[in-house]
């Protein structure tokens, strides 16, 4: 599935029990992120370790669950604490691609009124 530019996306910052699916990780979300598992958010979580990502999102009909295992390394990300975050899509893209998303900085989006 490709996703929208405009996807709103929150990372949880403290640690969870990587056994949890998609139903315990439903719960995280009303739990930790205070919000309607089923809302247009995508829901990323993290491992202790720091090697192990999943992203829950609701679409449509039903519950998708993406999981990223590094076999080597781990992914930047930002120190443990209770809360979350909000990131954009390109931020989830760095996240994933292994760069430190917190240090880069991308182009400023522009948006223009077509008044032709």
């Amino acid at each position: 599935m490709l996703l929208p530019n405009k996807i709103r996306i929150l990372i949880c910052t403290q640690k969870i029990d990587f056994r949890r699916g998609m139903d315990g990780l439903s719960i995280l979300v009303a739990d930790l992120f205070n919000q309607n598992p089923i809302s247009d958010y995508l829901f990323v979580f993290r491992n202790n370790y720091g090697d192990k990502v999943k992203v829950l999102y609701w679409d449509r009909n039903g519950f998708v669950l993406w999981y990223k295992r590094l076999e080597k390394g781990r992914f930047k990300l930002p120190p443990l604490k209770d809360g979350c975050f909000e990131l954009n899509l390109q931020q989830l893209r760095w996240l994933l691609e292994g760069l430190d998303f917190m240090k880069i900085k991308g182009h400023e989006e522009l948006y223009y009124d077509k008044h032709y």
